[in-house]
């Protein structure tokens, strides 16, 4: 399964990549669009619609691939209008709430309490995070190549993403230093064999027991959309294993774009190898 994720600062520009993945035949039901805005979720989740609806054709913004666009009441949040299935599994939410369609919505919002479920198996904590400094989500998660690599081409173009100067493919080589294990990474990760490789090492390093893992991005020049996808993968590959995971010597490239797309209040970031090891011990200790 591929997932690219576009975050957006503003939501015209979100609503602008959703309209264009769709006039680039990403299949509806594969595509999911968050936001918010404080004190206007109701107005929004009804221009949402609307917006939608329109280049689409479809009055309400809805139809059998795409779903209704419905407002969701996240816990520590507050409402966020979504389109897509899947949206509320995105965010950790179940109940028949989490279902409501966006007109019932409206008139009845305050009776939409869907609950956190804690066995999601998404990563909800980035989905969130992003949410709540404001800005706007639209996810494509697919089992087509082809669809994922138009997804991402569209997302890396009009989201907040680095330019490439990193042609380079990824490389990893690893190494234990006690119980840590640390997997040194140079080149990229983006979309094809390289976070297909980054998500294959990791499963086998979860699945195999190791509980502490370090992810050296030193010599990281590169991530795109999909590459995002795969570090929230990651993290929550090793998390449902009962292990931790840290990521250390990030480059200032990608530094800033997880900065910027809030993932680093989600992942945890070392600034070198010494402290990532004190902070296993702390935690382990803890």
């Amino acid at each position: 399964m591929h997932t690219a994720i576009g975050v957006f600062s503003a939501r015209s520009a979100a609503e602008a990549a959703f309209k264009e993945l769709i006039e680039r035949r990403v299949p509806q039901e594969e595509i999911v669009f968050l936001t918010r805005s404080e004190g206007e979720s109701a107005t929004i989740g009804k221009e949402l619609g609307a917006t939608v609806g329109g280049f689409m054709g479809f009055a309400t913004g809805m139809s059998a691939g795409v779903g209704a666009a419905v407002l969701l009441a996240v816990p520590g949040i507050g409402q966020v209008a979504a389109l897509g299935f899947g949206a509320a599994a995105l965010l950790g939410l179940t109940g028949a709430g989490a279902g409501s369609a966006l007109g019932k919505v409206a008139a009845h919002h305050d009776n939409v309490q869907p609950t956190a479920d804690e066995k999601c198996p998404e990563d909800v904590a980035f989905f969130r995070e992003v949410l709540a400094e404001g800005r706007s989500l639209v996810v494509v998660r697919t089992e087509s190549d082809d669809v994922a690599a138009r997804a991402n081409e569209v997302l890396n173009r009009l989201g907040i993403a680095l330019e490439e100067h990193t042609p380079i493919k990824l490389q990893m080589s690893m190494r234990q230093v006690g119980e840590i294990c640390i997997v040194d990474m140079s080149g990229r990760i983006a979309l094809g064999e390289d976070s297909h490789m980054l998500r294959e090492q990791v499963r086998q390093l979860a699945e195999s027991g190791r509980a502490k893992i370090l992810l050296n991005l030193r010599n990281v020049g590169y991530v795109d959309s999909s590459g995002l996808g795969e570090l929230v993968k990651a993290y929550t590959t090793v998390r449902n294993h009962g292990g931790q995971i840290k990521l250390v010597d990030v480059s200032k490239r990608v530094r800033e774009l997880l900065h910027t797309t809030k993932l680093d209040l989600v992942l945890e970031i070392e600034g070198d190898e010494a402290s990532a090891m004190q902070s296993f011990r702390a935690t382990a200790a803890s």
